[in-house]
Parts: C-alpha cells; structure tokens; sequence
C-alpha cells in the first residue's frame, strides 16, 4: 500500500484590505515614526500589496524615518568628533531636535491618513519607489 496523501494546498494570496483596513493601517504606519522606522517598514513590507493608500503612505513614512534616522547618525558622528573642543552638545542638540521632528510629523501623519488624506513630509530623502 502507497501512501495517498494529497499535496499541500498553494497558499491563497492575502484578501484586499477593506478602505477602513487600509485607511488604519496606514495611520499605524506614520504613527510607527514615533519609536523608529520598524513599525514602518513591516506595515510595508506586509500590506503593501494589499492596500493602495497603505502602500504609499507606509512607503512615505519609511522614507521619512530612515531620512530622520540619517540626520541623528550624522549629527551624533559629528557631536562625537567636535564634544573634543567642546561645542559638540550643539549637535548633538540637532539629533534631539531631528527625533522631535519625526514624532511631530509622525503625528500629523497619522492624523491625516486615519482621515483617508495622504501626506507627504516636509522633507524626506525617498530612496523606496
């Protein structure tokens, strides 16, 4: 006797996101900017096919965070190399100031997208098409 069992079922892909779904996650995506651009990136990475307003507003809200992320890597750098002749808390004050940035836009953003509006930062490098 052979043993009949039948291949595994191919997987389904993921249903459509509803426009309240998509409008939420979307929402979640900017508001993610507040602790870092992780929320960001896997509300990307999971819903972008499955939402259209999602997919872009995650991909903004990447974009926005891992430009944020930037500034702060530069300015520590920076503050780190000039804290020797003693005006190196300057920058460092400039990567507090980009951190309270990113949550005053991460909010914003999250205020416009829940309302179904994109939105587009004031500045961001956007190296995800």
């Amino acid at each position: 006797m052979t043993d009949q069992t039948p291949p595994p079922a191919a997987p389904q892909p993921a249903a459509p996101l509803s426009e309240a779904e998509d409008r939420q996650w979307a929402s979640f995506a900017h508001l993610g900017g507040i602790i870092g651009l992780l929320p960001s990136l896997i509300i990307f990475l999971v819903f972008k096919d499955r939402g259209a307003f999602t997919r872009e507003e995650s991909k903004e809200a990447l974009n926005f965070q891992i430009t944020i992320v930037g500034l702060q890597i530069i300015a520590y750098i920076v503050g780190s190399i000039l804290a020797v002749i003693l005006i190196g808390f300057l920058f460092y004050l400039v990567a507090w100031a980009a951190w309270l940035a990113g949550v005053i836009f991460s909010i914003i953003g999250f205020t416009k997208a829940k309302d179904g509006i994109a939105y587009r930062y004031p500045f961001a490098v956007r190296l995800i098409k």
